[in-house]
């Protein structure tokens, strides 16, 4: 059931990250998800937005938070189609997300264990589970698919 659930919402974050592509956006997108319910969806906007903290999960986080007029999401799940850098991870740890379902690994800056893993610092007053490849597959081809065209 969980997985089932697990992939619907990836596909909900593949469709984020689409609109990113179309956007001239490195395409990756995410969904906040609490109790099976939507609570927001982003996708990844910091060339449009000149911020280079206007990450999908960033996005979907601020519209959460207005959402839930709180800036704590306990007992949201966040799915992203990439692995979280630093940055993301450190809000969703402020955020205190209670789930973190990424699609592609992130060599170069995954934050969730690729790279390091800040999750994983039992320092941290909050702890966020993790979990890695859904649909990693069909999540890394978006972004193969996106620079190939680019280069």
């Amino acid at each position: 059931m969980q997985a089932e659930l697990d992939r619907q919402f990836m596909q909900q974050a593949l469709e984020q990250a689409e609109l990113a592509s179309i956007a001239g956006e490195v395409p990756v997108g995410a969904v906040l998800v609490r109790d099976g319910q939507v609570i927001a969806r982003g996708f990844n906007q910091p060339i449009s937005n000149h911020d280079p903290s206007a990450h999908a999960e960033m996005m979907t986080l601020r519209v959460a938070a207005q959402a839930e007029l709180n800036y704590r999401l306990p007992g949201a799940t966040l799915y992203v189609t990439l692995e979280p850098c630093t940055m993301c991870a450190g809000a969703m740890l402020h955020a205190r997300v209670g789930r973190v379902v990424f699609g592609a690994a992130d060599p170069k800056t995954g934050a969730a264990g690729s790279v390091l893993n800040v999750f994983a610092e039992k320092q941290i007053n909050h702890q966020t589970q993790v979990e890695g490849g859904i649909m990693g597959d069909e999540c890394g081809r978006v972004l193969r698919d996106f620079f190939k065209e680019r280069r």
